[in-house]
């Protein structure tokens, strides 16, 4: 009850708990029949609790909205009839959610001079938003251009939503562990782009947070 009462409180911690949940499931799940099910039920989780966050926050949520139906509708019609050409759709459509919830969680924290908890734990949130939106860009990539990413294990072979949603948390975060590798000149502009993000997400919006957190001390 105490921990419900927490989440409803500070709804960003929720968020970042269930991204967190699914670094350590999506393993899990990558190697059962019913894998792509799986993934789109916990993904319905994700969109839920980030388009609640979204509706908190000071940006406009319509367009949050609107992007969470599209993706809503296109995985159901992939359920039933599974084609390239949906998985192309909803891997762009998703990557446009996550990146816009990441902007209306940024507007804010960025809409006081102070930090409160939920703000920090935003900031978590955000990261994981990020991460995400960058995952499902290079899903985008590597359906639309076969061959996009190579790696050391099976180099031949598409890379799973466990290894691009790993190679999106090490390039945003600055690590680069280099295993898997953007191979395509659009890959890597990619890869380039979510580099500059980390990066200015990190200088501008983190070390604020904490900067407000000194002060308020």
């Amino acid at each position: 009850m105490q921990a419900h009462l927490y989440v409803v409180r500070h709804p960003s911690a929720g968020l970042l708990f269930v991204q967190l949940l699914g670094v350590l499931l999506y393993p899990w799940m990558e190697d059962t029949p019913m894998s792509r099910a799986l993934f789109g039920a916990f993904g319905l989780v994700v969109l839920g609790l980030a388009l609640h966050v979204v509706k908190r926050s000071s940006a406009q949520t319509w367009v949050a909205v609107v992007l969470a139906l599209m993706v809503l509708s296109l995985s159901v019609l992939d359920q039933l009839m599974a084609a390239a050409s949906l998985q192309v759709l909803i891997s762009l459509v998703e990557a446009l959610f996550y990146l816009y919830a990441a902007v209306s969680l940024i507007i804010y924290m960025n809409a006081d001079h102070r930090a409160t908890t939920d703000e920090l734990f935003a900031a978590g949130a955000t990261f994981t938003l990020l991460a995400w939106a960058f995952a499902h860009l290079y899903t985008f990539c590597q359906l639309l251009l076969p061959g996009s990413f190579g790696a050391l294990i099976d180099p031949q072979a598409a890379r799973s939503w466990m290894e691009l949603l790993f190679l999106s948390f090490t390039t945003l975060s600055g690590v680069g562990l280099g295993d898997i590798i953007p191979l395509t000149p659009m890959a890597r502009a990619l890869v380039m782009i979510e580099e500059f993000v980390g990066v200015m997400y990190l200088a501008l919006v983190v070390s604020r947070l904490i900067a407000l957190t000194v002060i308020k001390r």
